[in-house]
């Protein structure tokens, strides 16, 4: 858990780089500013700009321009969310209907648009032509990552190599670019910039997986979407591809009749969460979740011992401290 020191921190960060998001968040288009201000505050907790503040501000100094680019990371973060929940055809967020069913999914889709666009233009008043590169490279990388998650929709025999490709893609990318865009700002040296680069990395690998395992124990309040719907969706992420691997041919024939919808009645997530369970898929996830927080941690041990350190090991330890 994060400590009281943490917390204030973050609350002060928090504070400061809302008031660049809301800021813009304006549009003549009224209907742009609604949609946005909807997803924007729908209780993310902002990790990916944090990270980029921490990571930056661990070099001693405040660089100019590092709230913009922090809300440049935001934006583009809540783009995809507006275009997956789109894609997923997902009905809530944390508690919240989701903005395409507000809304409906032309204007989710062309405001996640908007968000891009004005990431983009955030980018330009920053003045650095690196943050260009790596955020180009970080969006191509994420949109990739989900057509590919697409094409494996349904698929019983995604290997777990598959998997990981795919969460480097769609979500360690972000995180990745947000640690090593921080390092870049504060004009760290090429060994530092990699050092924070693999923090992001596996910090975004460590996220998913638990997101992932959460998504069959978790809390309904806490995840902020119904339990099972990665399941539901066809996705076969590393519980159930851990599972698999180990299961008889009726548990096989369980999980298969979900992931292809045949079966979609309440008491089909009892029996396939049971199962996973039961062939100890949940804490092989968890002990590979834990591995990806080392890995994390192991990237930045050239920092000196600070606040922002303390912070940046403090969300590295923090993603894989969710459960029941």
């Amino acid at each position: 858990m994060l400590s009281g020191t943490s917390l204030k921190f973050i609350k002060e960060e928090l504070e400061k780089l809302d008031l660049v998001i809301r800021e813009n968040l304006k549009s003549d288009v009224e209907l742009v500013g609604e949609v946005g201000r909807h997803t924007i505050s729908s209780g993310g907790k902002r990790v990916r700009p944090l990270i980029l503040i921490f990571a930056a501000k661990s070099s001693g100094f405040e660089p100019d321009g590092l709230y913009e680019l922090a809300a440049a990371v935001e934006l583009i973060h809540t783009a995809t969310l507006l275009h997956d929940d789109v894609v997923d055809e997902s009905g809530s967020r944390r508690g919240q209907p989701t903005a395409n069913i507000r809304f409906g999914n032309a204007a989710a889709v062309l405001v996640g648009d908007f968000l891009y666009s004005r990431a983009f233009q955030l980018m330009v008043r920053v003045g650095k032509s690196d943050v260009f590169s790596i955020m180009a490279d970080a969006t191509n990388s994420i949109s990739e990552g989900e057509i590919l998650q697409l094409s494996h929709i349904g698929n019983m025999d995604v290997t777990e190599e598959r998997y990981f490709e795919i969460i480097d893609a769609k979500t360690s990318r972000l995180f990745q670019a947000a640690s090593q865009l921080g390092a870049v700002i504060s004009e760290r040296n090429h060994s530092e910039i990699r050092g924070f680069l693999e923090y992001g990395r596996h910090l975004g690998a460590a996220f998913q997986i638990m997101d992932d395992v959460l998504d069959y124990v978790g809390k309904k309040s806490e995840l902020g979407k119904n339990l099972g719907d990665d399941l539901l969706e066809g996705k076969l992420t590393l519980p159930i591809i851990h599972c698999l691997r180990n299961a008889t041919p009726d548990g096989r024939h369980l999980i298969e009749s979900a992931v292809s919808g045949r079966r979609k009645d309440a008491s089909v997530l009892g029996q396939v969460t049971a199962l996973i369970e039961h062939s100890g898929s949940i804490e092989y996830s968890k002990s590979l979740a834990n591995l990806q927080v080392d890995w994390a941690l192991k990237s930045i041990k050239f920092l000196p011992e600070t606040t922002y350190k303390e912070l940046l090991c403090d969300f590295a330890r923090s993603a894989v401290m969710r459960d029941r």
